[in-house]
C-alpha cells in the first residue's frame, strides 16, 4: 500500500462543502470519484478538515492510499485536471508520503484568509470571492479586537451549534490584518479551528468595525461563551483555506 498527499485549489461556490453529504455535490466526492476511475480502484480521500458550503481553498491538503506505486505523477495530475478544471477544481500537486502521514492528524497549522470589500459598490470581478460591506469600517478598532482573540481560550461564542469537536478550547497563534484601498484581508493561524469559528469571529469584528459594539462589548461577548450573543457569521464566500502546514 502506498500513501500520497494531494494539494487542491477549488472554488466552493457551487458545492455543499468539502465533506461528502447525503445531498448535493461535495469537493471530496468529486475528486474521489475521478481518482477512482483513473486509478481503476476504489479510492478514499481524507481531507485536512472540512470547509463549509461556499468556502474556497487555495491549497487544501488531503491524502489517499493506492495498491501500486504511481509511476507517473505528472501524468496523473494532468489527467485529473482534464476532468476537474471545468468543475472549478485544480490539482496543484501530488506527493508520495510515508504510510503514517495523515492529512488531518499530522497537520501542525492551518491558515485561513478572509477578504472584505469595504466600499459602496460591489466588485463584479470578485463576486463570490469576498464580503461586500458598504459601511466604512474602523480598521484600528478591528485590529484591537483581533488582538483579544489571540491565545488559548474557550471559543464557545464562535462555535456552530452543529460543531462536533470534543473541546471548545483552541489556540489562535496569530491574526494579521492588511488593508489596502478598499480591501481588508484578515489572516488566521491555528492548529485547528471549530466549525464556523473564523466566520463567526469575522462577523463580530465587523460589528466592532461598524461601531455597533465597543471593545468592552466585544470582549464581554467573547468571554460569555454564549453562541446566542455572537454576531451573525460572515458569509462563506469571503473565506479561503490558504495553507495546511505539517
Amino acid at each position: 500500500m502506498f500513501r500520497y498527499q494531494i494539494l487542491i485549489e477549488y472554488d466552493g461556490t457551487s458545492y455543499v462543502g468539502w465533506q461528502i453529504q447525503k445531498k448535493g455535490k461535495s469537493i471530496q466526492k468529486t475528486i474521489q470519484s475521478t481518482l477512482s476511475k483513473l486509478l481503476k480502484q476504489k479510492i478514499t480521500l481524507y481531507g485536512s478538515g472540512r470547509t463549509d458550503a461556499g468556502v474556497h481553498a487555495l491549497e487544501q491538503s488531503a491524502h489517499f492510499d493506492v495498491k501500486n506505486k504511481i509511476q507517473n505523477i505528472d501524468k496523473l495530475i494532468k489527467s485529473l485536471n482534464f476532468f476537474l478544471n471545468h468543475k472549478r477544481i485544480s490539482i496543484i500537486n501530488i506527493k508520495k508520503k510515508k504510510i503514517n502521514f495523515h492529512a488531518r492528524h499530522s497537520a501542525k497549522e492551518r491558515t485561513y484568509l478572509y477578504i472584505i470589500q469595504n466600499r459602496l459598490s460591489p466588485s463584479t470581478l470578485n463576486k463570490d470571492k469576498e464580503w461586500h460591506i458598504k459601511k466604512k469600517l474602523d480598521i484600528n478598532l478591528i485590529k484591537k479586537g483581533a488582538k483579544k482573540l489571540i491565545g488559548t481560550f474557550d471559543y464557545s461564542t464562535f462555535r456552530s451549534s452543529s460543531c462536533q469537536a470534543k473541546s471548545p478550547i483552541r489556540t489562535i497563534k496569530s491574526i494579521k490584518i492588511r488593508s489596502s484601498k478598499n480591501k481588508i484581508e484578515i489572516e488566521f493561524k491555528s492548529q485547528s479551528f471549530l466549525q464556523q469559528q473564523v466566520r463567526s469571529m469575522v462577523g463580530c469584528l465587523k460589528y466592532l468595525g461598524e461601531k455597533k459594539w465597543d471593545l468592552k462589548t466585544f470582549d464581554k461577548v467573547f468571554k460569555s461563551k454564549k453562541r446566542i450573543l455572537c454576531a451573525p457569521p460572515a458569509p462563506p464566500e469571503g473565506l479561503f483555506l490558504t495553507k495546511v502546514t505539517y
